[in-house]
């Protein structure tokens, strides 16, 4: 692999297995996307702004009631987190 050759610092690759460093590479490519959706998640309602209206009516919580990143998870009213968790 020019121009630097192959690089295999921890050396997975060393027994030759074709199928394990395709599933490997695989892997690391959809841990990649999933990683950029998550900070495109994270930093997108910071510029466009939220959802307008009520993230649960009964609560009386708004979705710009809600923080950005860990903190949201303690606003968010547990049967929020079942229907998240159940579908």
């Amino acid at each position: 692999q020019a121009p630097v050759g192959y690089w295999d610092p921890l050396g997975y690759a060393k027994d030759g297995d074709a199928v394990a460093f395709a599933r490997r590479r695989s892997t690391e490519l959809k841990h990649g996307r999933i990683a950029m959706l998550a900070t495109i998640g994270y930093i997108t309602p910071e510029v466009a702004g939220k959802f307008p209206g009520y993230l649960s009516y009964s609560e009386n919580l708004k979705f710009q009631d809600v923080p950005n990143g860990l903190a949201a998870i303690s606003k968010v009213p547990a049967l929020g987190w079942f229907q998240i968790l159940a579908y």
